[in-house]
């Protein structure tokens, strides 16, 4: 069965996008892009993290200028200080000519700096530098440069926890978010995926449709990498399938992250088992927790910690 949904322009980029989750991040994007503020995209690999960086350039006063992008974690920290800021002639062994960084490249419009956390140390004090407006020099060079440039800058990994590790520059953090967005994970914007997986089925054979034996096992797995993962497995499928229809025994799924997300199933479900018993036990007990600990064959003070990890008080608490 194939779904009659189109991709939708959002500030010029065409987007598949059904799921609230999604449909408040982009109009949030729509507001933020008008303006001239340092942006972070985060989230998991795979989510999209380009696709809402490209939205924000379309959509701001620069969408005419110059989109430049780069990963942070392409390149050996001599080679980065390189193509951001560019070298003169003879400034290094194979400099055999001068070249202009991507900031030179992108002035008046947006640099794109991917896997933002992979920046080595030093290059994050030459960058701060530049976000706060200071000139600087190519390699090798004697004239100073400035840049007119808005930042955009993306990372799976949690910056603010790499600032505590002393692996992030705090003064760097903040000039990068001045608004932040946070893409949710596949897994947790379950409408996308149907209409995700018709569109890439599209792309790579028109002929053929997904059936609906595919929906349950498309929407119960948890997409560890997200849309990347949901592309490359309907690719497979396309592969395998020998009729018209797409069916489940064509969708593969990673068995290694089937079983975490079984087992992350079975611990929750033990837990709810777990909660259950010990509020009935306190319902018979009256919420005497003593009491209701010695039943449940577990310390007084193992009981109060499960309780307060339920957000539960008993009236002994109340009253105490």
């Amino acid at each position: 069965m194939r779904l009659d949904l189109e991709p939708r322009s959002i500030l010029g980029i065409q987007a598949v996008i059904v799921s609230r989750p999604m449909t408040d991040l982009m109009s949030l994007v729509e507001r933020v892009a008008m303006s001239n503020a340092s942006v972070l995209v985060t989230g998991e690999s795979g989510t999209g993290k380009e696709l809402v960086a490209r939205a924000l350039h379309q959509g701001s006063m620069r969408a005419s200028r110059p989109w430049v992008d780069v990963n942070c974690g392409a390149l050996p920290e001599h080679l980065m200080e390189s193509e951001l800021f560019g070298h003169e002639k003879g400034a290094f062994s194979g400099a055999d000519s001068a070249k202009q960084g991507l900031f030179e490249l992108a002035h008046s419009g947006t640099l794109f700096l991917d896997e933002i956390g992979e920046l080595e140390p030093r290059m994050q004090v030459k960058l701060l530098r530049v976000l706060d407006g200071t000139p600087y020099y190519r390699l090798g060079g004697v004239k100073k440069v400035s840049v007119d440039v808005r930042i955009v800058a993306a990372t799976n990994q949690s910056l603010e926890a790499m600032v505590h590790q002393g692996r992030f520059r705090s003064d760097l953090f903040h000039r990068l978010t001045q608004v932040c967005l946070q893409i949710p994970p596949l897994r947790d914007r379950v409408d996308d995926i149907i209409p995700l997986a018709e569109f890439f089925l599209s792309q790579i054979n028109p002929g053929l449709e997904l059936s609906e034996s595919t929906y349950q096992k498309l929407t119960t797995y948890a997409w560890p990498g997200n849309i990347r993962e949901l592309r490359n497995v309907i690719t497979k499928a396309t592969i395998l399938v020998s009729g018209s229809q797409v069916r489940a025994e064509h969708i593969q799924l990673s068995t290694s992250a089937m079983q975490t997300q079984q087992q992350q199933s079975t611990d929750t479900n033990l837990d709810r088992m777990e909660e259950s018993m010990i509020l009935r036990v306190l319902e018979q007990t009256g919420g005497h927790q003593q009491r209701a600990a010695a039943i449940l064959g577990i310390s007084r003070r193992t009981l109060s910690r499960k309780l307060k990890s339920y957000g539960l008080r008993t009236p002994e608490e109340h009253c105490a």
